[in-house]
């Protein structure tokens, strides 16, 4: 292992050790910073938000799909170039397809993890702009409201109907597997 593929592992991972509350102000500062540099971003808001999410979210998807790169076989991409596809095409072919259920395990995490973050969002939002973690913390300051206990039950119910689904998948391909052997 190099010693570019050393710091790119270091830097993939401090993200993941980092406390929310010095990358929330790092992403502030960084965002003041540029705002100063060259006039961009004109004003915090939903914006900011969402490049401060992708940002610290990239880390959690860059590990889970490099955890699957680095078990995917090799000779199939070189298999499918000796065969005369182009690079793009074993891209698109070949690599994608190996690595889609990383990336879709790595949206999903990153998805969860950005709404449940109010930290991040908290820094780097303006005056105008809220997301769902901060309106639920704002209202439950002053106790928790039928609306709040609503939300949970959707919430709740949301993501209880997708694992069901799941599960029900998952074990209709495993007796679909069954027939045909």
């Amino acid at each position: 292992m190099c010693i570019r593929d050393s710091l790119f592992t270091g830097l993939l991972g401090a993200p993941l050790v980092m406390p929310e509350v010095i990358t929330g102000l790092s992403l502030l500062l960084f965002f003041i910073s540029l705002q100063e540099l060259i006039g961009w971003p004109s004003s915090r808001g939903a914006n900011m938000i969402t490049i401060a999410h992708i940002t610290f979210s990239m880390a959690y998807v860059a590990v889970i799909v490099q955890s699957r790169l680095t078990s995917m076989d090799k000779s199939l991409s070189e298999a499918a170039m000796d065969l005369g596809a182009r690079p793009f095409q074993v891209l698109f072919d070949v690599t994608l397809p190996i690595i889609a259920p990383a990336m879709i395990s790595g949206w999903l995490l990153s998805f969860t993890l950005s709404l449940d973050d109010l930290v991040i969002a908290s820094f780097t939002a303006g005056a105008g702009a809220s997301t769902l973690p901060m309106v639920i913390f704002s209202k439950i300051k002053l106790g928790v409201t039928p609306d709040i206990n609503a939300l949970a039950t959707l919430i709740i119910s949301i993501v209880g109907i997708g694992v069901f689904t799941a599960g029900y998948i998952l074990h209709r391909q495993k007796s679909l597997t069954k027939i045909i052997r």
